[in-house]
């Protein structure tokens, strides 16, 4: 094999263990913001469908209007706690599905 093909495939090698080096580094590195990143996303999608169905945004506005700030802050408290309740079920039934 000629000089320059075998000093091109061995500089092809070495580039691509470095390139595979730098990639484990970086999610390594990256790791911690997979979390709020993945929020991030999530919220730039709901700002999504907001804007792409207009009426659902004002409807949900008159619908707070419409309960009073006092009502609504009632309805939230009471949806946190059901959602928390129901959280800590799923979580039991988790721990039971999975047996001694």
């Amino acid at each position: 094999m000629n000089k320059k093909l075998i000093r091109l495939a061995e500089r092809r090698e070495h580039l691509v263990a470095q390139a595979a080096a730098q990639r484990a580094a970086l999610t390594q590195s990256l790791t911690p913001w997979r979390a709020p990143l993945a929020l991030a996303d999530h919220g730039l999608a709901a700002v999504r469908y907001l804007k792409s169905h207009p009426t659902l945004a004002v409807g949900a506005a008159v619908f707070l209007v419409v309960l009073r700030p006092s009502r609504v802050e009632e309805w939230l408290r009471g949806g946190l706690v059901m959602w928390q309740v129901a959280r800590t079920l799923r979580t039991l039934a988790g721990f039971c599905a999975e047996g001694p």
